[in-house]
Parts: structure tokens; sequence; C-alpha cells
């Protein structure tokens, strides 16, 4: 009998998952892996705070069937524990960033993609690239913290 079960790789490990192949990777990752730091918002893939990295590319997870995956790797905010994670982290709390911090993990998956394709980033690549919503309006503080991130990292590689 075949296994008909989708297999997915997050954070570093493989998940084998019964669920319909059309279901939005968001759900999956919130109801199937438990994994609840990717927050739904605007469902249409527009704000931001569903963001995961999907082959280091910062992805809606909201407009991924999970059907749609093979061998791609994903990762979510609790996937982000490496020397870049820890530094994004470590800047939003030094800047102060969240306020209500829902937006928050997309913010930092974002900044992350910005950083490993840019890990110097001009203030125009950070306006570019860091689009999410932030309904408490903590624009200033999250640009504030890439190029925290940025430079932390850059001295850390001297």
């Amino acid at each position: 009998m075949p296994d008909d079960r989708l297999e997915l790789f997050v954070n570093g490990l493989s998940f084998k998952i019964a669920a319909d192949p059309e279901k939005p990777l968001l759900w999956v990752l919130r109801e199937d892996l438990a994994l609840t730091g990717t927050k739904y918002g605007c469902g249409i893939g527009a704000c931001g705070s569903c963001l995961v990295l999907l082959d280091k590319v910062a992805t809606p997870s909201c407009r991924v069937a999970v059907g749609s995956l093979s061998n791609e790797q994903i990762i979510t905010i609790e996937g982000l524990n490496d020397q870049l994670g820890k530094i994004i982290k470590e800047s939003w709390l030094e800047e102060r960033v969240s306020q209500c911090g829902y937006c928050q993990p997309g913010q930092i998956i974002s900044a992350y993609a910005l950083l490993l394709r840019k890990p110097d980033p001009s203030d125009r690549d950070i306006e570019e690239n860091m689009n999410n919503l932030c309904r408490c309006g903590t624009y200033q503080r999250i640009r504030a913290a890439v190029k925290r991130a940025s430079k932390t990292m850059v001295n850390s590689r001297k």
C-alpha cells in the first residue's frame, strides 16, 4: 500500500503528514506541526505576517499549497537559530522593535533573507526589501535593527 503522506523538510527535520495537497503551508505549519510563530495576516500574501524561508527565499506561506512542495527546505521563525538568526533577533531586542509583536516573525524572516543576499544593505535595499506591514508603525526601529544586525554580522567576519 503506497504512503500518500506528504514529506516536508522544516527547520532541518523531516515530517510526513496526511494533509490535503491544496492546504496552505501556513495552516500545515500551525495546525499539523504546531509551529505557531508563523502568523496569519491577510491570506493573500500581501502583508508578510506568514513569511517563511523556502530554500532561503522569503515566501508567503499562505499562498503555497503544501502539495506543490517536494524537497524544498522550509525555515520558520522557530528555525532561525544559526548565527545570523541570533544576531537579527538580538538586534530586534536591542532596538526595541516589537510593540504588539504580531508581524515580527515575518519581519525577521524578511531581514534574514535580505541579509543573506546583501550582508551590508543600503538604506534603499532595506526600504525595498522590508515591505511587510506593521500596524504599530515600528518601521524606523525595524530599519535600525536591520542596520544593527548587518553591522554586527560584518564585524563578526573581520
